[in-house]
């Protein structure tokens, strides 16, 4: 069973990990083994703990121990849990925890493409260069729009942290889903790599050759690819050129 730890003393070394340390020192870029990342809430947690990471510790408001995570702790062995008053945490990290529970993670070593897209049919493609704090729900988005399943999440690199992300930037980075690299001169050979495994691609963007998310000649493709751009300067223009759809999500008039 988890050890819980009354929290006495905000300085105290060993919460670092949720106060303390830049997003680039979690990620740990010299040494991507040693790397940690953090979950937010019981949901998020769990489905990190289902897809095999390791937990390291949790912090979490008093109430939490016996409330909604009550089944995650169940699951964490006898990994440490940190626990105060709401306040007290808020005090400690900066910020009010809405759902009242994080969890530190291993974060796991980047997957390849072929590792990634092994048994998937529809994946994303995150030209962004960074991990955003939504990434957790980029699955249930993508098939919101798309009808299809997404749940093999493919990350570009090079992956670094938003300007102005603060230290707990993507907190839920590398929560959910599967994560991998293209290569370094994408779009070129990064696309050419998934059309060799059988894909054809989607870049989203506006453009009078784009179609409708709903065009049928999308839900038709057996192996799809949609690739996201940055939410204020989109895609590429290269990018755009190299996909074999340009793709919109339709808005009412005004």
């Amino acid at each position: 069973m988890p050890v819980i730890h009354e929290i006495t003393d905000l300085t105290a070394p060993e919460l670092d990990i949720y106060a303390r340390l830049t997003q680039a020192q979690l990620r740990n870029r010299l040494e991507p083994e040693k790397g940690i990342f953090i979950a937010e809430s019981p949901k998020v947690i769990a489905r990190a703990l289902d897809a095999g990471y390791q937990p390291l510790s949790l912090l979490m408001e008093r109430k939490q121990i016996t409330g909604p995570a009550q089944e995650i702790l169940t699951r964490c062995g006898d990994v440490p849990v940190y626990t105060a008053d709401r306040e007290l945490l808020a005090q400690l990290t900066g910020f009010a925890l809405t759902r009242g529970v994080l969890c530190a993670f291993r974060r796991p070593a980047p997957r390849t493409v072929e590792q990634v897209c092994a048994h998937a049919r529809r994946v994303a493609v995150l030209e962004a260069s960074w991990i955003p704090p939504t990434w957790a729900h980029l699955p249930q988005r993508c098939r919101a729009e798309h009808g299809r399943s997404a749940r093999h999440p493919l990350l570009l690199r090079p992956a670094v942290p938003p300007r102005g992300a603060g230290k707990h930037g993507h907190r839920v980075s590398g929560a959910v889903g599967e994560i991998g690299t293209c290569p370094a001169d994408w779009p070129e050979n990064g696309s050419a790599q998934l059309h060799a495994l059988g894909f054809k691609t989607a870049a989203m963007a506006l453009s009078d050759r784009s179609v409708s998310i709903d065009d049928p000649a999308l839900a038709a493709e057996p192996k799809l690819a949609i690739v996201l751009g940055t939410e204020g300067d989109g895609l590429a223009n290269s990018t755009i050129a190299a996909c074999d759809y340009t793709v919109k999500i339709p808005m009412s008039h005004g």
